[in-house]
C-alpha cells in the first residue's frame, strides 16, 4: 500500500515578491488593458486573472489571437485603483490607501472579489473620518451594502453636533436661534462628499432621529446641495430638492425662522409651498398632529424652542 504524501509549505513571502514584481510587468503578459479616464497602459497574466477571478475568466475566455493582443478598455475603473485589484489578484495581499479605498472597494464589488471587498470594508471602517464618511455612504448607498452604509450614517451622527450662536430679535420674548455657517464643528454637512450625495443616500439621513443637529441647519445644507445638484444637472433646484425636502422637519421651526425660510423661498423656491402650510398649521392649532404630512418628531439635536411645549414633541 502506498504510503500517502504529504504536503509542505515553502516560504510564502518569496513566492509573494516574485508574483508581485510581474503585477504591470510587459514580461510574459499576453493580455493588455487601457484603464481609466487618464487611459493608462497596464499588462497582466491572461491565465492567472482567469484562474482568480470569474469577471476576468468571463472578460478573458476567447483565445488571444496572434501578435499583441488588442488592450481591454476599462475606462470607469482609475488606474491606481486596478493596480491594486491586480496586486490583490497576483499576492492575495494589497497595500490599501486612504484616498483611494473606495474606488478599489467599488472595483471589488463590480469584479465580485468578495475577500478584497471584506478587506476594504475593514480598512474603510478605520480610516473613517468627516471627510470621507459621505463618500463612503455614497459607494454603500449604490452598491447595498447595508452594514457600511447603517456605520456611516452612526457615524454621522455621532459627529454631526452644531453649536448655534443666540441672537436676541428685537420682538418682545423672542429669542431666535440662527445657525452660524462659520461656527461649530459641523463638518461633515460642509463636505464636498455631502454636497454630491445621491437624492437616496441623503434621505437615509435626513430620516434620523438622532442627528446631532439642528432643524434650521439642515435646511440650509439641503440648500447647499440641492444648489450643487441644480448646476450639475442644469436643473431647478426646486425640481432637484424635490425628493429630499419633505423630511426637513419645519414645524420645529420657530415662527421668525418659518417667516424667513417663507421669505427665502419666494426668492429661490427650495420646498413646497403646501409643505410651509403644513407647518405653519403645526404652529396654528398648537398640535403636532395637526398636519398629517408635517413631520415633527425632535432629532436629537434639536433646538429647544418655545412652541415645542405644545406640540408636545418629547425627545426621542
Amino acid at each position: 500500500m502506498e504510503t500517502p504524501g504529504l504536503v509542505v509549505h515553502g516560504e510564502a513571502e518569496p513566492f509573494s515578491t516574485a508574483l508581485r514584481s510581474l503585477v504591470n510587468n510587459r514580461l510574459y503578459s499576453d493580455v493588455r488593458f487601457v484603464v481609466g479616464q487618464e487611459q493608462q497602459e497596464v499588462f497582466a497574466h491572461r491565465c492567472l486573472l482567469a484562474c482568480r477571478c470569474n469577471f476576468f475568466q468571463r472578460l478573458l475566455g476567447q483565445e488571444p489571437g496572434p501578435g499583441v493582443p488588442s488592450p481591454v478598455v476599462l475606462s470607469t475603473v482609475p488606474a491606481e485603483a486596478f493596480l491594486a485589484v491586480l496586486e490583490f489578484l497576483y499576492t492575495n495581499s494589497v497595500k490599501l490607501q486612504r484616498h483611494s479605498v473606495l474606488e478599489v472597494l467599488t472595483a471589488a464589488v463590480e469584479y465580485g472579489l468578495e475577500e478584497l471587498r471584506e478587506l476594504c470594508l475593514e480598512f474603510v471602517v478605520k480610516m473613517l473620518d468627516v471627510e470621507l464618511v459621505c463618500e463612503t455612504l455614497q459607494v454603500a448607498v449604490t452598491f447595498g451594502l447595508g452594514p457600511l452604509q447603517e456605520h456611516c450614517i452612526a457615524f454621522i451622527e455621532a459627529h454631526s453636533q452644531v453649536q448655534l450662536p443666540i441672537f436676541i430679535l428685537p420682538t418682545p420674548h423672542l429669542i431666535l436661534l440662527l445657525p452660524d455657517p462659520f461656527s461649530g464643528p459641523q463638518e461633515v454637512l460642509r463636505t464636498r462628499g455631502f454636497l454630491e450625495l445621491s437624492a437616496p443616500a441623503l434621505l437615509s439621513l435626513l430620516r434620523s432621529d438622532n442627528l446631532c443637529v439642528d432643524e434650521a441647519e439642515l435646511v440650509l445644507a439641503a440648500r447647499s446641495w440641492a444648489r450643487v445638484g441644480a448646476a450639475v444637472l442644469e436643473r431647478p433646484v426646486a425640481e432637484v430638492a424635490a425628493p429630499v425636502v419633505r423630511e426637513l422637519r419645519l414645524a420645529l421651526l420657530a415662527p421668525a425662522e418659518l417667516s424667513a425660510l417663507e421669505e427665502q423661498n419666494r426668492r429661490e423656491p427650495l420646498i413646497p409651498v403646501e409643505q410651509i402650510v403644513e407647518a405653519w398649521k403645526c404652529h396654528a392649532l398648537r398640535r403636532g398632529d395637526a398636519a398629517r404630512d408635517a413631520p415633527c418628531r425632535r432629532r436629537r439635536g434639536t433646538v429647544p424652542r418655545e412652541h415645542h411645549r405644545f406640540l408636545d414633541l418629547p425627545f426621542k
